[in-house]
């Protein structure tokens, strides 16, 4: 009767820290998620100053600077909880910011414009901390999703509704190209 009793405990006691691993992971997963969120909040609050700023020298390119706007207002309408939506949305975005970078090329003025280097610096500086984040919360997710995945962690994850998540990546192939500028 010990040793029934002795397994039983012991089984109990796997499952708990089962449990409080996958607890855990989630709560990485979390965390990097917010992370990731404030970052983006970061470099939507930027993009208005950087537009404004860009307006002065560039106004026959309207068109490149509404789609900006558009774009950070479509980014932010999306769902907090869409990891695959909100990486679209801030993948073409992203795109549309390389064009307003690139538009300073055209415009030797807006290129020696103090404003415009300290905003371009910021938002690079962000794109790297973004990126990092991304990273941070891509291994947050693949650890929670191999323990939701793996046995016997899998038994106890289906038992108290653990479920994997989406990584925050690219997913149409075209947002990774480098943008293009025309004039």
């Amino acid at each position: 009767m010990f040793v029934i009793l002795a397994i039983v405990v012991v089984i109990a006691l796997y499952v708990v820290f089962i449990y409080n691993g996958l607890v855990r992971s989630r709560q990485m997963a979390e965390e990097a998620w917010s992370g990731i969120d404030v970052q983006l909040k970061r470099r939507a609050d930027l993009i208005p100053n950087l537009i404004e700023t860009v307006k002065g020298y560039a106004a026959h390119e309207k068109s490149t600077l509404e789609e900006v706007v558009a774009l950070r207002n479509k980014a932010q309408a999306v769902p907090a909880g869409d990891v695959a939506g909100r990486a679209q949305a801030e993948g073409l975005l992203g795109q549309a910011l390389g064009r307003v970078i690139a538009l300073a090329e055209a415009y030797p003025d807006l290129k020696a414009n103090q404003n415009f280097a300290e905003l371009q610096d910021a938002l690079e500086t962000m794109e790297g901390e973004l990126q990092m984040s991304r990273r941070y919360y891509n291994g947050a997710a693949r650890d929670l999703n191999v323990k939701v995945e793996s046995f016997p962690s899998n038994l106890v994850a289906g038992q108290f509704g653990f479920a994997k998540r989406e990584y925050f990546e690219i997913i149409n192939e075209a947002d990774r190209a480098v943008p293009s500028v025309k004039f």
